[in-house]
């Protein structure tokens, strides 16, 4: 009898984006260039392109709530990835899902702010993301100005990325890899704070002078979580997820797409 075989599985929670550079549709090109296979449950959609966001239409939450059933009752999930969440009613249908299928690889992504300027979250969800979903994770992947709304500090130099990674935490609760790219240094330090065993780890890279950096948040997250469902251990998915993320900057560098932020290149190593 033959023996089948089995995906390495990611659900991706998240905003759609009609650009393709970010949101859902960034997330699922990562999530199967990492060798994954991606479902998804659409939390918005977003009239987007390269030069920004210029509206977004909530999903019902009745809908929103059903596909996230729909993917769990029948495909399931090695590890979740969760981004746009615009509301707190959105949040809590999400951590509700988290804590009914027992899923314990959840990479959050809190998304706050485009890459172009615009908000795409309501100011009471940040509370309820905060402190609902935050101590669900296991994993979260805030940039600067994130950790700045959620630690309630300011963050002016890389030295001081290992502890509000370590304030991010919930005392050791919840990982952290904290991203470096909106400060001005020529090389950036990432920082990975791993609560499961307390160790920090720095994750350094040259900075890439290119207006193709839309969706780099979302692709990292996604990457972290395929790296989590392939098994990997922590520390090892956060190094995988970086190195994914800076090659596809680098080769989606010198592309020209758009009139705006253009995308990383998902599909690097398929080039």
């Amino acid at each position: 009898m033959t023996t089948m075989k089995h995906y390495n599985r990611v659900l991706t929670i998240a905003g759609s984006d009609s650009g393709g550079g970010a949101g859902i549709q960034a997330d699922i090109k990562a999530i199967s260039a990492m060798g994954c296979y991606a479902s998804s449950a659409i939390t918005a959609i977003t009239v987007q392109n390269t030069l920004g966001v210029e509206a977004v239409h909530a999903v019902p939450l009745d809908i929103l709530r059903g596909q996230i059933e729909a993917v769990m009752e029948d495909i399931g999930a090695d590890a979740v990835k969760i981004g746009m969440l615009h509301s707190a009613e959105v949040v809590e249908i999400v951590a509700e899902a988290i804590e009914k299928y027992h899923i314990g690889n959840v990479v959050l992504d809190p998304v706050m702010v485009s890459t172009s300027g615009h908000r795409l979250i309501e100011e009471e969800a940040i509370g309820a993301l905060r402190e609902r979903l935050l101590p669900l994770a296991r994993v979260i992947t805030p940039n600067i100005p994130e950790a700045e709304i959620l630690a309630g500090v300011n963050i002016t130099t890389n030295d001081s990325l290992p502890a509000v990674a370590r304030q991010l935490s919930l005392g050791g609760r919840v990982s952290v890899l904290l991203k470096a790219g909106h400060l001005s240094e020529e090389r950036l330090v990432d920082y990975f704070y791993n609560a499961e065993d307390d160790t920090l780890t720095p994750l350094p890279s040259e900075r890439i002078h290119t207006p193709n950096t839309h969706g780099t948040g979302c692709t990292l997250s996604s990457a972290l979580a395929a790296a989590l469902a392939r098994g990997e251990a922590l520390t090892e998915a956060a190094r995988s997820a970086k190195e994914y993320i800076n090659k596809a900057i680098v080769s989606g560098a010198d592309y020209s797409i758009g009139h705006g932020h253009g995308p990383v290149d998902h599909f690097w190593n398929f080039r």
